[in-house]
């Protein structure tokens, strides 16, 4: 695996093992130089370079990742659909129902098909009060497009969610119950109850 590979302002980012390992099992601070090659990347040039990294790590029997939160990233960047696309075997998407006016741009820069656009945007939509879970679609070099779906139990899911008001439900019952252990365990079942009337 690479760790910094640096050619004037762009820079690969360090494997998470290495940074872990040296940052926070070590005790050291980093540097925290940007993770991500934000604006060397739209700079003209820079395509053939990111051509070149992408084929050479291919060549090794390599992927090299890119990862956006940002449809506009992907759309708006002619180096971005040249470099980095065009040479891309593997597609993941989460969920893409905010961009369902533009989507047609999106199925059209990653070449996906009718079926695969179906498929990316049924992400998230089936409704089962009693089981919380984050659905991913993954394309593998267009031969196998697929929904997988990750569940966690109703604990773990209180213990992570980011959901405001889920948030301050078990922030409440943290309070009335002396911990937080014990009060995600009584919301839990409280809420599996409530979903079972």
């Amino acid at each position: 695996m690479m760790s910094w590979f640096q050619i004037r302002n762009f820079k690969l980012p360090e494997p998470y093992e290495g940074k872990l390992s040296r940052t926070v099992l070590r005790g050291e601070s980093g540097s925290n130089p940007a993770d991500l090659p934000d604006k060397a990347i739209a700079k003209e040039g820079m395509a053939e370079y990111v051509k070149y990294i992408f084929k050479t790590v291919r060549k090794y029997f390599g992927e090299a990742i890119v990862v956006t939160q940002e449809v506009e990233d992907i759309i708006s960047s002619p180096i971005v659909k040249q470099a980095i696309i065009n040479n891309s075997d593997c597609k993941i998407l989460l969920d893409q129902s905010k961009y369902q006016n533009k989507f047609d741009q999106i199925q059209e820069l990653l070449g996906l098909t009718e079926k695969e656009k179906t498929l990316v945007l049924s992400v998230n939509k089936a409704n089962d009060p009693m089981r919380k879970y984050k659905e991913v679609f993954i394309s593998l070099g267009g031969v196998l497009s697929k929904v997988y779906r990750t569940e966690v139990s109703p604990q773990e899911y209180l213990s992570y969610t980011t959901e405001q008001t889920e948030k301050v439900k078990v922030n409440e019952y943290a309070r009335k119950y002396g911990s937080i252990k014990k009060g995600i365990q009584l919301l839990a079942q409280e809420m599996a109850a409530a979903a079972r009337t």
